[in-house]
């Protein structure tokens, strides 16, 4: 099979964001919040049947973490924005600190790789907790175009919990990054010394 069960929802997904965006844009946030929690949906479906059908593949490990980051991306960015007709809108300090540190993973991400060929970076336990809070906060700011007070009243604790964890994951992949770099270098000047030994 060319694109595993799990791989298919995963590409779903993807292709649910210029759905979701547009049906924003178009002033249809009922519909939108309907796509998104689809989306949603298949993001936990996708690693769900990975492991129940023994399905787990390189691409899918790949794939996997790009839709969250493209869904997640498209939607905060989309939510902050004023002029998008919604009853609540998702804090533009909290959209850049979310990108921000995206961006600062990947970075380091590619800098870990060119210096140590190192290729495995597994999310972390805070990391998938990050981005289940993320989901949330974006479900609970569309759930509150459907008139939901118990919604718009969450919102601003959901806001700081996202805050919270985006920062303290931020900071678990500064230190883990770190300490690669740190332990390849130690081991790079150890091998001529045993070498010279």
């Amino acid at each position: 099979m060319l694109l595993t069960y799990a791989n298919q929802l995963t590409i779903l997904r993807m292709l649910f964001v210029p759905v979701f965006v547009i049906l924003l844009i178009y002033d249809h946030p009922k519909a939108a919040t309907v796509v998104f929690l689809l989306a949603a949906v298949t993001d936990g479906l996708d690693g769900l049947l990975a492991r129940k059908l023994q399905q787990k593949t390189v691409l899918g490990s790949f794939l996997d973490p790009m839709a969250d980051k493209i869904l997640l991306t498209a939607a905060f960015i989309t939510l902050t924005i004023p002029s998008v007709p919604l009853a609540l809108h998702i804090p533009t300090w909290l959209t850049i600190l979310t990108i921000g540190r995206d961006v600062l993973i990947a970075v380091s991400v590619l800098v870990i790789h060119m210096q140590t060929s190192h290729s495995q970076f597994p999310p972390s336990f805070l990391g998938k907790c990050t981005t289940a809070v993320q989901l949330l906060v974006v479900a609970v700011c569309m759930l509150a175009n459907f008139d939901l007070r118990p919604a718009a009243a969450v919102f601003p604790v959901v806001v700081y919990a996202t805050l919270a964890l985006t920062v303290a994951s931020g900071l678990h992949y500064a230190s883990k990054s770190i300490k690669i770099i740190a332990s390849y270098q130690e081991n790079d000047h150890e091998g001529p010394r045993g070498q010279d030994s």
